[in-house]
Formats: C-alpha cells, sequence, structure tokens
C-alpha cells in the first residue's frame, strides 16, 4: 500500500471514530451520573434549574455493574493443558484481569472496546486494551468478520498522532493538536480527544523518518469487543434506552424537591383586606407613601403583619409528595425490567415484600441469562487475542489451538458458600473429577494446580492419611 492510499484510508477511518465520539462521551457522562436536567418547561427551567446543577439520582451506574459483576475470566481451557497454560500465562503478564475488568465497564457503557497485541524487543506478547475514542477497525465490505485494516490515536501535549495498521505495514502519522488541553485536569482527562476536525495527517517525525514500518505478524493486530451487535447493525449499549427515563427520574425528583420547599407545610391564605403595603419614609422618618409587598417576599420570607377589622385567615392542606416517589420508584421498575436487571438492585419495595428466597433466586435470572448472552458475543473476539498471542510467539501449534481456546468463567449467578459446596458434593457423588470441581467452584488454573497438589500430598503421605482415616473413625463413632 502506497503512502497516498494509506493517508486516504487513515482519513475515512478516522471520519467513523470522530463521528461517534460525542455519543460516547455523553453515554460514559451518565454512567458517572453527570446527567443534565431535562424535560422542564422553559420557564420553570429559568426559575430553578440552577438549584439542581449536579444532582442526579444515578441508575445508569448500577444497571451496567449489575451486568459486570458477573463477568469474570478466570482461565484458559481445552484439550491439552499446556497451550492453555501459555496462553493464560501471557495474558495475565499483561494485567488481563484488570484490563479486561475495565474493558466490559466501557462496552456495557459505549457499546465497544478494543485490545491491541504487539511484540516487545524480547518478542513477548504486548496487550492494551483501547477505549473506543481512540481506535476504530475497517472491516471487509464482503466478510465483515475480515480486518482490513485498524487505527489507533492519542495526543500529547501539542501534538495527535495515528497509527493506521495493515497486514503488511504500519503507517505513522500526526498533526498539531486541533484543542488546547486544560492542564487543571488529570492526565486522564486531558489525553481525551472528544472531536476534531478532518485532515492534516503527516508522516511522523517528517518525511525523511522511519513512519512505514513492517508488520511482522501478517494480520491486523486489533480486536474489537462490541456489546450485544446486530446482523448488518451497529453494537448496543446497556444503558442507550435508561437514558431517557434516567432524565425523567432526574426531573421528578427535581419537582419534588419544588414542591418540599413550597408545598410540604399547610399553606395561607388571608382574606378581606387589601394587599399589604410598605410605607416609604423620607430623610426625616416621615411617612411620605406607601408601596406593595413584593410577591417574592412573601413567598420566600414567609412572615407578614395585617390590620383591619374585616381579615381573616384560611388555609389548605400541604401538598402529597408522595405521588413523585410513586411515579419515581414506578420508572425505575420499569429501568429493572427493560435491562434485566434484579429488582434487588434498583428497588426496596415494589414487587418485592415478602419474597422468598426462592423467588429472589428466579429474580436474578434473566440477569444471568444477558451475562450468558455477553459471553456468547464476545467469545470469539476474545479467541482472536488469543491468536495474536500466539502470532506475537511465533508458534503455529499455539495459534491452532487459540481459534478454538475455550475461556473458563467464574459463575454468573450468586450462590452461599452452603449451596455450591451442596452442589460440588452431588456432583462429586455422581462421579465429577476432583479438577472439573474446582473449575466449577471458580478457582483459578494456578489455584487448581496448587489444590491437586496438595490433595496428591495427602494421598501419599502416610501421618496425613492416619490423621484423615482418624477423623473418619471418630465420625463413625
Amino acid at each position: 500500500m502506497d503512502a497516498t492510499v494509506a493517508r486516504s484510508l487513515t482519513q475515512r477511518i478516522y471520519t467513523r471514530l470522530n463521528n461517534r465520539r460525542p455519543e460516547i462521551v455523553k453515554a460514559e457522562n451518565y454512567f458517572l451520573g453527570k446527567q443534565p436536567l431535562s424535560y422542564a418547561t422553559k420557564e420553570w427551567m429559568e426559575a430553578n434549574a440552577s438549584r439542581y446543577v449536579g444532582f442526579s439520582d444515578n441508575w445508569c451506574q448500577s444497571v451496567v455493574t449489575a451486568e459486570a459483576e458477573r463477568l469474570k475470566v478466570i482461565g484458559i481451557t481445552g484439550p491439552s493443558k499446556r497451550p492453555a497454560e501459555v496462553l493464560w500465562g501471557a495474558l495475565q503478564s499483561n494485567e488481563f484481569d484488570m484490563q479486561f475488568s475495565q474493558g466490559i465497564i466501557t462496552e456495557l457503557t459505549a457499546k465497544r472496546t478494543y485490545a491491541i497485541v504487539w511484540g516487545d524487543s524480547d518478542s513477548q506478547p504486548v496487550i492494551t486494551f483501547e477505549h473506543p475514542e481512540s481506535v476504530e477497525i475497517e472491516y471487509d465490505w464482503e466478510n465483515p468478520r475480515l480486518r482490513v485494516a485498524a487505527l489507533k490515536t492519542w495526543v500529547d501535549e501539542s501534538t495527535e498522532y495515528a497509527t493506521l495498521y495493515t497486514p503488511d505495514e504500519l503507517f505513522k502519522w500526526e498533526r498539531p493538536r486541533m484543542l488546547p488541553r486544560d492542564e487543571r485536569k488529570s492526565q486522564a482527562e486531558q489525553s481525551r480527544v472528544t472531536y476534531a476536525a478532518d485532515g492534516g495527517w503527516v508522516p511522523r517525525g517528517g518525511a525523511e523518518a522511519a513512519w512505514i514500518v513492517p508488520n511482522p505478524m501478517g494480520v491486523v493486530p486489533v480486536v474489537e469487543f462490541a456489546n450485544r451487535p446486530t446482523l448488518k447493525g451497529d453494537p448496543v449499549s446497556e444503558i442507550e434506552g435508561v437514558m431517557p427515563m434516567q432524565d425523567a427520574i432526574n426531573l421528578l425528583w427535581a419537582y419534588l424537591f419544588l414542591a418540599a420547599d413550597y408545598a410540604s407545610m399547610d399553606a395561607r391564605v388571608i382574606l378581606g383586606v387589601e394587599p399589604p403595603k410598605i410605607p416609604i419614609l423620607d430623610t426625616d422618618g416621615k411617612v411620605v407613601g406607601t408601596r406593595p409587598v413584593e410577591m417574592k417576599d412573601l413567598r420566600e420570607k414567609r412572615l407578614l403583619t395585617l390590620t383591619g377589622e374585616n381579615a381573616s385567615i384560611d388555609s389548605w392542606k400541604s401538598a402529597q409528595l408522595d405521588i413523585f416517589t410513586d411515579t419515581i420508584e414506578f420508572a425505575v421498575g420499569h429501568i429493572s425490567s427493560q435491562t434485566r436487571t434484579p429488582p434487588t438492585y434498583l428497588v426496596n419495595k415494589t414487587g418485592m415484600s415478602n419474597v422468598a428466597a426462592e423467588g429472589l433466586k428466579a429474580a436474578e435470572i434473566p440477569l444471568v441469562k444477558k451475562s450468558d448472552e455477553f459471553i456468547t458475543f464476545t467469545d470469539p473476539s476474545r479467541r482472536g487475542l488469543a491468536f495474536l498471542v500466539a502470532k506475537v510467539v511465533g508458534d503455529e501449534k499455539l495459534q491452532a489451538y487459540a481459534r478454538q481456546a475455550e475461556f473458563r468463567w467464574a459463575g454468573r449467578e450468586i450462590r452461599s458458600e452452603s449451596q455450591m459446596a451442596d452442589a460440588l458434593l452431588k456432583k462429586k457423588q455422581i462421579g465429577y473429577p476432583l479438577e472439573y470441581l474446582l473449575e466449577l467452584d471458580g478457582k483459578s488454573p494456578s489455584e487448581i494446580k496448587r489444590i491437586m497438589r496438595m490433595a496428591q500430598q495427602e494421598a501419599t503421605d502416610p501421618q496425613i492419611d492416619a490423621a484423615m482415616r482418624g477423623f473418619a473413625d471418630a465420625s463413625v463413632g
């Protein structure tokens, strides 16, 4: 690929990447609780909106974390132990647990995340999970499973960089940073490019520099993790449908606060007198006129003195605020149903009073099934990641193994220790081997090796064997 074609491809991919940045920022802001007040009338906003800046009753984060906490990879398994150990060791040496957990949060919130695999100077795999603001893939138009190219971008104090990955070469670009950075913000915030202009890419370091690098892997070393993609469609954010309801809930809370401020106490009405007035005094203290009391003073200060033989006072009861809280709870229930999040994660009262343990267990089934669905959609990407690791290692047998690797996940169901022990004991009684039971118990490969080694030591140590027989005899007696 010549430089002109590479620059054109870089710009085409960057245009798509640039276009989706605003929706990513919006989704992540909602996840963090940075939610603007919406749906109120213009008049209400002008009078009251400033009082509720920064407030949100954030359910978006609960929806994401409820699923994310059920998704933890604990190992790789397959017909041969050694390749699985090599692949898992390479992942663990790259802080896979932490990076994958971060990637899941981003994927569920912002629809997708990416991973790039490259080799260091010792030909050891280097894996980095990447934010969707920074990476985009160009797929084959006929077969969208094939990666034609990928683009990664990032910025420093003054420059924006881009690297175009193709199966044969890497093209390195740069251009001046479009927007100045705010040195008061964290480095993570300064590194974000929410939107930028198109064009202006030049070879990094100048045309004479080594800005075109051969790709020894022979494939595009970037993998996309997409959340619930559809055929001929984009991935789906778990909070895309939650955000409008979140806006409605925040507005209802604002209405409730305002009503509580003005209508939570009995209100009085004055009858039989003219509107009160305040005397106007001259410099000598003499009354020279009057002016009406401002309605703002009457409303906020709630202090008034009345004279007049026909004056009387009546009242009406305070407003009932439970209409707001009931509606809010109803809206949160809608979020629970639409996102398949157990009601126990979101609400405490509606539909969950006096529910037996079996009912609580049944309420978790939709989230368990949604977690299983997530695994089904993203397992091919994890196998693609393992394949790239094997590519860096340069082992063809390992590459073939990686294409069919099975990732082991921690249990998606929440069980007590006694429930898990009972289930494992019953499986043991029907013949399941110990090593498989340890996998079901959620033990990592290193923990399983340690436990199996200890079990073997117990089986061959006469002192331990005698002690265990003593325990058994005591329990029989």
